[in-house]
C-alpha cells in the first residue's frame, strides 16, 4: 500500500509561506494536496463562492506546474480520510490553523478521529501574525482595546516567511471531484459573474497586487486610504481572507519598504491596519459569541427598528444620499467596498435607520469577496457601538459631510451613481437640497431619476442619540 502525507489546504490557498505544505514535504512521503468542501461550516456567501472557485483553479494549476495535483472532495473530513485510507496508507496530515469557532470545533473532533486511526496530525500557524492564545496582558487577561494590543504586537517578532517549493512529490492516482459540480459560480445572469471584470483570484495575482501597492500607493496610504475616488488602498483583503498571500509576507515586505525608504507614515498606518485585522481575529477567538451577540451586553436591550423598506433601499443603493448609494452599488458590482465608505454606510444603517447591525453583517457576508467572520462581526459592532473598543455612541457619520470631505470632487459618486454625474462638485453631495433649476440643468429629477432621501439626517440623529441614552452604562 502506498504511504502518503496529506497537506490539507484549509484556508491558505497558496504555496509560498505555507507551513503545512513545507512540513508535509519534509516527511519524505508522497504528498496528497487536498481541499475539502465541508458544508458543516458556516455557509459561504455568493461572492465568496465565486472567489473560491477561481482560487482553486489557480492553486490546481500551480500544483500541476510543480509536478503534483489538487484533490477536491466534498463532505466531512472524517468520511473523506476514511475513504482515502482504504487504498492509501496515510502517515501524516498537515494543515494550517483557522481560528473561527466552527473550524476550531471541527478540527478538535477531527484530531480525535485521526488519533483513533493512528494517523499523525500536525496543525501549523494559520494566516495570522501570531496565535491568539499567545497574546495577553501583563495580568494574563485578554485585550479588548486596540491600542494596547498594537503596542503589544510591536514588541513581538514576526516569523520570517518561507519560499514556495520549486517542485513537489507526485500525488498518487486517486479520485477527485469535478470543481464545476460544486456549482460555486453563479447561474446564467447571476450578479457575481461580473466580478471577473474587477478581480483575478489566486496567489500570483495577490503578489502582483502587493507589488503594485508597494510601488505606487503605500507612501501616501495614510492619506489616500480615506479617499474612495482614487486607488489608494491595497485591495489585498480578499487575497488575505483566502490565504492566497501570507500576512507574514505582507508584513515583512511593508516593514522592509519602511526601513529602506524612511517613509514611515504610509507604511506604519498600513501595518496598523494589518494588526486591526489581527485584533478582530483575536476578539473572536476569545469571545466566540460576538458572531451573533453583542460584545457589550447592555446593547441587548437596544431598541432596534424593523423596516424592510429602508433595509432594501440601503441594500440597493437607493437611499437618496449619494455617498451611501455609491458604496452600496460598488459593493454589488465588484464584491468590494472602500473602507472609509464601509464605515459611512454602516453608521447610516445602524444609527440613522436604527436597523440591527446583524442585518448589515448578513448582507456584507453574502456580497463581500473578503467577507470574514471575525472582521465582519467585530467591525459592524465597532460602528454600532456594541463591540469592543467601539466607536462612541454619539459618533454618527453625517454622509453629506463625509462625502464633501473625502470625495470633494465627486469622482467616486460619479463612477457609481452615474445619474448624478452632470451635477457640479458643489451640488453632487446632496442633490435633494439644491435648487430645482440646478437639478434640471444636471438632468436630475428627484423621485424619478434619483430618489428623495429615505430619512431626514437631523431627525434620525436625534432619534439615535435618544435610543442610545436609554442604555445603562453607555
Amino acid at each position: 500500500m502506498i504511504k502518503a502525507t496529506i497537506v490539507w489546504f484549509n484556508k491558505d490557498l497558496r504555496l509560498k509561506d505555507n507551513l503545512a505544505l513545507i512540513e508535509a514535504i519534509a516527511s519524505g512521503n508522497q504528498i496528497i494536496p487536498l481541499f475539502i468542501l465541508d458544508h458543516r461550516l458556516k455557509a459561504m456567501g455568493g461572492a465568496q463562492k465565486w472567489w473560491l472557485h477561481h482560487s482553486l483553479v489557480e492553486l490546481s494549476e500551480s500544483l500541476i506546474q510543480r509536478g503534483s495535483s489538487l484533490i477536491l472532495r466534498n463532505g466531512t473530513p472524517e468520511a473523506i480520510i476514511s475513504d482515502i485510507a482504504r487504498t492509501i496508507q496515510i502517515d501524516q496530515i498537515h494543515w494550517n490553523q483557522c481560528y473561527t469557532p466552527d473550524v476550531i470545533s471541527r478540527d478538535q473532533k477531527f484530531i480525535q478521529f485521526c488519533d483513533q486511526l493512528g494517523i499523525q496530525t500536525n496543525v501549523h500557524k494559520g494566516n495570522l501574525l501570531f496565535d491568539p492564545s499567545d497574546i495577553s496582558t501583563l495580568k494574563g487577561e485578554h485585550y479588548s482595546v486596540y491600542t494596547p494590543f498594537w503596542n503589544a504586537i510591536q514588541k513581538l517578532q514576526v516569523e520570517p516567511n518561507k519560499p514556495s517549493p520549486a517542485t513537489l512529490p507526485p500525488c498518487p492516482e486517486m479520485v477527485s471531484d469535478n470543481l464545476s459540480d460544486w456549482k460555486l459560480l453563479p447561474q446564467a445572469n447571476g450578479w457575481s459573474e461580473n466580478f471577473k471584470d474587477w478581480w483575478r483570484a489566486g496567489e500570483t495575482a495577490a503578489q502582483e497586487r502587493l507589488d503594485l501597492f508597494l510601488d505606487e500607493s503605500i507612501d501616501t496610504y495614510h492619506k489616500g486610504r480615506d479617499l474612495p475616488g482614487i486607488d489608494g488602498t491595497s485591495c489585498l483583503s480578499p487575497y488575505l481572507h483566502f490565504g492566497e498571500i501570507s500576512v507574514r509576507d505582507v508584513w515583512h515586505k511593508v516593514s522592509l519598504k519602511r526601513e529602506l525608504t524612511g517613509l514611515s507614515d504610509g507604511c506604519t498606518t498600513f501595518l496598523k491596519e494589518l494588526v486591526w485585522r489581527e485584533f478582530c481575529a483575536y476578539l473572536l477567538f476569545h469571545n466566540p459569541r460576538i458572531l451573533n451577540q453583542n460584545f457589550r451586553k447592555e446593547f441587548d436591550s437596544f431598541p432596534w427598528v424593523q423596516d424592510s423598506n429602508h433595509l432594501q433601499a440601503w441594500q440597493k443603493g437607493k437611499t437618496g444620499y449619494p455617498i451611501i448609494d455609491a458604496g452600496m452599488r460598488q459593493l454589488w458590482a465588484t464584491g468590494w467596498m472602500h473602507n472609509r465608505v464601509r464605515m459611512i454606510v454602516a453608521s447610516f444603517l445602524t444609527k440613522n435607520l436604527l436597523i440591527h447591525w446583524r442585518q448589515g453583517e448578513e448582507w456584507f457576508w453574502d456580497t463581500l469577496l473578503d467577507a470574514d467572520q471575525a472582521s465582519n462581526s467585530a467591525n459592524w459592532q465597532w460602528v454600532a457601538g456594541s463591540g469592543a473598543d467601539a466607536a462612541p455612541y454619539f459618533r454618527i457619520f453625517n454622509p453629506i459631510l463625509q462625502s464633501e470631505k473625502f470625495d470633494a470632487k465627486g469622482d467616486y459618486i460619479r463612477r457609481w451613481v452615474p445619474e448624478l454625474s452632470h451635477l457640479s462638485d458643489k451640488h453632487i453631495h446632496a442633490p435633494f437640497s439644491q435648487d430645482p433649476m440646478v437639478l434640471k440643468q444636471g438632468g436630475v429629477t428627484l423621485g424619478q431619476t434619483y430618489p428623495f432621501p429615505i430619512v431626514d439626517l437631523s431627525v434620525t440623529r436625534a432619534r439615535a442619540l435618544a435610543a442610545y441614552k436609554t442604555l445603562k452604562d453607555v
